[in-house]
Order: C-alpha cells, then structure tokens, then sequence
C-alpha cells in the first residue's frame, strides 16, 4: 500500500471562495471524502474575505486536517485566487474546484488517471447541472438544452474527447509556465481564455463524463439575468484580450439583441422594417415554444409555462450582457490610453 501511496503523484486541490456559508461544507465534506490518498493532497481554499462565517467553517475543517490550507485573495476574482493556489502549490497537479459544486469520491483519482491515459495538459468532466425548486428545474433543464447555452461539448453528459474547453480542470503544474497564469483582468472567462492559451502553446484538453461533480445553478430569474449579463458583457473584455479565445457560439444572443434593438428603431421610420422586426420575434417566439415543448415533454409538462421565459432571460440577458460591453468598449480603450499617457 505504501509503494502505491509513493507512486501516485501530490495534487493540490484549489478552490476560491466569498461569502459560500450556505455551500462551503458540502465543499469541504468532497474533498475530505476523496479516495486519493489525503497525504499526497494539498487543499487550498483562497478567499476574498468573505463576512458570512465562511472562513471561520473552513478553519474549523483545518483544526482536524493539516493539508487544508486558508489564503486571502486581495483581488476578489476567481483568476487572481487561482493564481495564488498555483504560485503556492508544491504539487505537479491542480485540480480546480468550486465552491458552487459537488464532487464524486473519485473525482480526484479520476482526474489525475485521465491526465495519465491523454497525456493531457488539462483534463476535466461535464458541467451535470443540478436546479432546486420549480424555476431552478427549469434553468437546469434550460442549461442542457442546444437552444439554451449553445452546446458547448462540456455541457453534453457523455461526451468523451479533445475540446476546446472543460468544465472547471485538472491542470499539469508546467502547463503554466508554457502558457503563463491566468488572466487577473478577466473577472469571467478566465477558464475559457487560458484553455485557448494552453492549445496555443501546443497543450491538449480533455473531456471524460468519468469525471462527475454536480453544479448547482442559480434558482431564480433574477439571478440568472444578472449572471448571464455578466457573462456576456465579459465576452467583449475576452475578445479584447485574447480574440481566439472564444468561439461563434458565445455571440449568438449578441447577434439577436441586436437585431432586435436596431430593427425596433429603425421601424419607427419605417413598415418594412417594422415587418422585418415582428418577423424576427415570431420566429425567436416559435423556436422557442418549440424546444421548450420538446423539453418539457421529457421532464414534465408542467414545466412548459416557465421554460420560454427562463430561455428568453437567459438570451436576453447574455445578447444584452454583450451589446453594453460592445457600447462601452471604446470608453474603456479611450480610459486606458489616457492612463498610458
């Protein structure tokens, strides 16, 4: 048993964490529970100083596990708290974990196998999304569907390959100073933009649904837009900074909002073009109504009252995400020429 501990290589686990009280446990309790060999694990959880308790319950795991480890993130952004764990990091691997998620007992050991059998750089499993409650349902269902987030290979259960990207990451250590570390000016897609980094400097990246943890979406429509809009608006700022790092899909509902806003001004001068615009919603409507009917007729009829207001936000949200950041770009290059100066 020792030759085998001594044989398998030290992973250090890194999760960044602000104001998680209601999900740090089930956190903390995956990681404990994991069947790779606790000795060769180090845990890092990085923190933005949260206020909730979420520290206090993670230094209360620490005090009966020596391999768990508490660091502060100053910038409060996912990228700069995984910055910190890889600088600090002693272990040949990093698997990235989150607090929003839960994680199989082999997750660990899958992922370094994974690594092993692809020779792969960065190794990962599908987003499984998981909803609480009648909306929440229906915004994991919406997070599965084509129509919804694009289909995106990650978001596909059973898929099994070489991607572009994957869902949260099992990392070589070396593969960062090949690619450098993560973007600490990308608030989101950091995942995304250093996933192309890693292929342009000949990486490869793997997808295996043998690497199982849960996601649990958002459980309210509220939350959904003002995520989605994030996301969005964060597309333009990736662009910017890396303009390979993201594919056609991700403009999408940037493409229809715009559509929308600039055929719903332009039809003040215009019927045609006021034709052209109740076209443009008749077939997003009908396109619509149709995959929610697919949908609800696997999961549950009564969920087709919700589904085309919860695909709507989401489009709606993402395209508007978009067009406000495409809006506020050249404010932003004019701010940081003059900052040049």
């Amino acid at each position: 048993m020792l030759n085998k501990v001594m044989d398998q290589p030290k992973v250090a686990i890194l999760v960044p964490t602000f104001n998680e009280v209601g999900a740090i446990e089930c956190v903390l309790r995956s990681i404990i529970s994991q069947d790779y060999p606790q000795e060769l694990l180090e845990i890092f959880f990085i923190d933005a100083n949260s206020d909730d308790g979420t520290k206090e319950i993670i230094l209360k795991y620490q005090d009966q596990h020596s391999n768990i480890s508490v660091y502060r993130n100053r910038n409060k952004i996912v990228s700069s708290a995984l910055n910190v764990g890889i600088k600090k990091a002693k272990a040949e691997i990093l698997v990235r974990m989150d607090a929003h998620s839960s994680y199989e007992s082999n997750y660990v050991s899958k992922c370094v196998e994974w690594l092993e059998k692809t020779g792969g750089d960065n190794v990962g499993g599908p987003m499984c999304v998981e909803g609480n409650g009648y909306v929440g349902k229906a915004i994991e269902f919406v997070h599965h569907s084509i129509f919804g987030l694009g289909g995106g290979k990650f978001h596909i259960e059973n898929y099994e390959g070489y991607v572009d990207t994957v869902y949260l990451g099992a990392f070589r250590k070396e593969i960062f100073e090949k690619a450098g570390l993560f973007d600490e000016s990308l608030v989101r897609n950091q995942d995304i933009e250093m996933n192309a980094r890693i292929r342009k400097a000949g990486g490869k990246i793997y997808l295996t649904p043998e690497i199982r943890s849960t996601y649990y979406c958002r459980d309210n429509l509220k939350d959904l837009w003002k995520q989605n809009f994030a996301n969005g608006y964060w597309n333009v700022k990736t662009v910017k900074q890396n303009p390979g790092a993201l594919s056609w899909r991700h403009f999408i509902p940037f493409v229809f909002v715009s559509s929308l806003v600039s055929l719903g001004l332009s039809s003040f001068f215009s019927i045609y073009v006021f034709v052209l615009f109740l076209i443009d919603i008749s077939l997003y409507l009908l396109v619509n109504i149709l995959f929610s009917l697919a949908v609800s007729f696997r999961k549950g009829i009564k969920y087709f009252p919700i589904l085309p207001i919860v695909f709507a936000a989401l489009h709606l949200s993402y395209g508007l995400g978009s067009l406000w950041g495409v809006i506020k770009l050249p404010f932003d290059l004019l701010i940081n020429r003059k900052g040049d100066c």
